[in-house]
């Protein structure tokens, strides 16, 4: 008899630690989900903060790039308004002569 009830007792015991064994497995697994939960937001904060860092960078490139050819254009229109003044002018004193030549 006594080996019955020391094979139930074992049996007890076993169904004991394999339920506690299920519960330390649930906690776990929600304490690991959780860890999981966190991680994944801190490395999409991450990379969004990547991401907008480097717009960023593609943003301030772009407009530099941009001034610098504005720069050029404006720089060249001067050029080119200077060119056609200047010759305008030329045309101006040719003009005033030929006016003149043909009042007197």
């Amino acid at each position: 008899m006594t080996a019955i009830s020391d094979a139930i007792t074992k049996i007890r015991k076993t169904e004991s630690d394999a339920d506690r064994l299920v519960q330390d497995s649930k906690v776990k697994s929600v304490e690991l989900l959780e860890e999981a939960k966190t991680k994944a937001n801190s490395n999409l904060d991450e990379a969004k903060k990547s991401a907008e860092d480097e717009a960023k960078s593609i943003i301030s490139t772009a407009e530099a790039e941009a001034k610098d050819k504005a720069k050029t254009i404006i720089n060249d229109a001067d050029i080119k308004v200077k060119t056609v003044k200047t010759a305008s002018m030329a045309k101006v004193d040719e003009a005033a002569s030929f006016i003149v030549e043909n009042i007197l």
